[in-house]
């Protein structure tokens, strides 16, 4: 099989966990009373872009969390992280050293839009104080709004916290496939795409908003694996 095959696939894939759990959710309708899987993979997807000559929307971001043995991370825990605070003196904001995805979507806007100036510090250090997180809430606020707009589905599933996970195993091979970081451009991202004004060329080349696995060759059965858990997933 071919990666354009094999990328029709995983599409179609997602479109039966669309169906399946009623639709796609946005992370700015979403809330810790729901009835999240203890543990998944997550898949976020463009707002607006489709891929060439279909309705499907973009795969943007693939994620999931507690990889490493004995870690207590749950799904809604990483979700949450990325969405941003709702209340509290940080609202509508975040903290992207908590986040890698918001760190990297914060870099291209400050790329985009010449912001070096007004966000010297972004990203730098695991953790920041009040005043240089309140310099850094508009910054924030921009990129939370960025994220929850972004549509996203999930899978569940419960495996122990690993490295050799089957989610870790489906995460790094939905990436690796997806990816056109230094190979021959399947199925591209639009020239707008904020991603295209990343520093990482891990991101602007593979069109998705991961660093790690870009650059790695694919499993084809990890879609076999990825069947097994749509069908497993159930609405929240």
């Amino acid at each position: 099989m071919s990666r354009r095959s094999d990328l029709d696939r995983l599409y179609d894939l997602l479109a039966d966990l669309e169906e399946r759990v009623g639709g796609e959710q946005r992370l700015g309708d979403c809330t810790g009373y729901m009835d999240w899987p203890e543990r998944g993979v997550y898949f976020f997807f463009s707002a607006t872009e489709t891929r060439h000559s279909t309705d499907q929307l973009r795969l943007t971001r693939v994620g999931t969390h507690a990889v490493s043995s004995g870690s207590g991370t749950s799904l809604w825990n990483r979700l949450r992280t990325h969405r941003g605070a709702k209340s509290g003196s940080y609202e509508g904001g975040g903290n992207h050293r908590g986040s890698v995805f918001r760190k990297r979507i914060g870099e291209a806007m400050i790329e985009r839009y010449g912001l070096h100036n007004e966000y010297p510090h972004w990203g730098e250090g695991s953790s920041a104080g009040r005043d240089r997180r309140l310099d850094e809430l508009e910054l924030e606020q921009r990129v939370s709004d960025y994220i929850r707009d972004l549509p996203f589905l999930w899978i569940k599933l419960n495996d122990e916290p690993s490295p050799e996970s089957d989610r870790a195993y489906i995460e790094r091979n939905s990436i690796a496939l997806v990816s056109n970081y230094s190979r021959e451009s399947v199925d591209g991202r639009d020239k707008d795409w904020l991603g295209k004004d990343s520093p990482r060329d891990e991101i602007s080349q593979s069109g998705l908003w991961n660093i790690n696995h870009v650059d790695e060759e694919y499993d084809p059965a990890f879609l076999r694996r990825l069947e097994t858990a749509v069908a497993k997933t159930n609405p929240v």
